[in-house]
């Protein structure tokens, strides 16, 4: 059964400069049970939200299977990890997820491909073992509420697509 595994709305910009100087420590409660998602603006709370320069990109997703046991989104900067789902196969689909508030849509636009930074947060090797596995890129495309737990997930067919 898919399930969300962890959720992360962080104010804060934590991988800048350097990756060999380390990220800038992690606010207080970036790391949380339930986050609000608006319509094309992003999560409420999250350093992206309302930011037109990313809102292709305002909610970013990846699977607990692609990462390496122990990781989590503080290391990987992602906001939404699940399990049960193959997210980095869906780049042009939209990810229905519900926890229980109802549908949430995220249109999928690209891979988010992982960086330098991987290497230091997660440990060596990192970056080169997660190509192709680094998660999904997204625009909220309904408001709504997710939470950590058991989620419905329903992949609604992109231009192009099929229905899966």
């Amino acid at each position: 059964m898919p399930e969300i595994v962890q959720l992360l709305a962080s104010p804060a910009h934590r991988f800048v400069g350097r990756p060999a100087d380390g990220p800038v420590p992690a606010p207080a409660g970036e790391l949380v049970d339930e986050i609000e998602i608006r319509a094309e603006l992003g999560i409420v709370g999250d350093r992206y939200f309302g930011k037109a320069a990313h809102r292709a990109a305002s909610v970013t997703v990846v699977a607990a299977e692609s990462l390496p046991p122990g990781a989590g989104l503080a290391q990987v900067r992602r906001n939404i990890m699940t399990s049960g789902i193959a997210v980095d196969e869906l780049i042009g689909s939209v990810l229905v997820l519900d926890s229980g508030q109802g549908p949430v849509r995220l249109r999928v636009n690209q891979a988010a491909h992982p960086c330098a930074w991987m290497d230091v947060t997660i440990g060596p090797g990192a970056w080169r073992g997660l190509r192709g596995r680094g998660g999904i890129r997204c625009t909220p495309v309904t408001d709504g509420i997710l939470r950590v737990g058991a989620v419905d997930a329903m992949i609604e067919a992109g231009p192009g697509r099929r229905q899966t």
